[in-house]
């Protein structure tokens, strides 16, 4: 379990080490080239702070807002994550939706960042074509024990710019694993019943 909960940490401070890719235009990153340098990034930052590898939880939020949230469609994650009643959600919901998804991943993973230490991923030749919009970057994080499938799901939708939308952690996708929790608290209280058990959540990871 502490296993996966630092698999899962890797989300938000994900490591990576880049080998191959095939050539994309030159304006855009290429999508394991961006995994590479944000996973380094974070890596190095979260080494180097202690309030990180200890849990301070406005500082965590910090470096995922300023470095990790750029390059993840969020907004993509939380409603493929809700389902179908993401449709009906007004505005002002939809922003709860992801604010308090948010301050729960960074909270449920807190902890976890204390396991970062020597951990670092390989990412595998990449199997796509240069006009390709969506694409998965496979990697295996390398650390103490058997190397561990950590993978990322990435599109480039506008021509703009790779970003994040999904994770999956030793086989299971991140946004399915959520979208079946989401769905009983969705048909017990509806949208509001969904946004009040994340923070109901987040309070609890709070109180540990």
């Amino acid at each position: 379990m502490m296993q996966r909960r630092t698999l899962a940490a890797l989300f938000a401070a994900s490591t990576a080490l880049w080998m191959t890719a095939p050539t994309w235009a030159q304006a855009v990153e290429a999508p394991d080239a961006l995994v590479k340098r944000l996973s380094a990034d974070v890596l190095e930052t979260i080494k180097a702070d202690p309030e990180l590898r200890n849990g301070n939880i406005a500082r965590i939020s910090q470096v995922v807002d300023t470095t990790v949230m750029p390059h993840v469609n969020f907004r993509k994650m939380t409603s493929a994550a809700v389902g179908p009643q993401w449709r009906q959600a007004t505005p002002e919901q939809r922003e709860s939706l992801q604010q308090a998804f948010k301050s729960m991943l960074i909270r449920t993973y807190a902890g976890a960042l204390k396991q970062v230490s020597d951990q670092h991923l390989v990412v595998k030749p990449l199997r796509a074509a240069p006009d390709d919009k969506d694409v998965l970057v496979r990697t295996e994080v390398h650390g103490k024990g058997e190397p561990v499938q950590l993978d990322f799901r990435l599109e480039n939708s506008d021509g703009k710019g790779w970003k994040i939308y999904n994770l999956n952690v030793l086989g299971l996708w991140m946004v399915e694993t959520y979208r079946t929790q989401f769905a009983q608290e969705l048909n017990k209280g509806g949208i509001d019943g969904l946004i009040q058990a994340l923070s109901s959540r987040t309070i609890a990871v709070e109180a540990k």
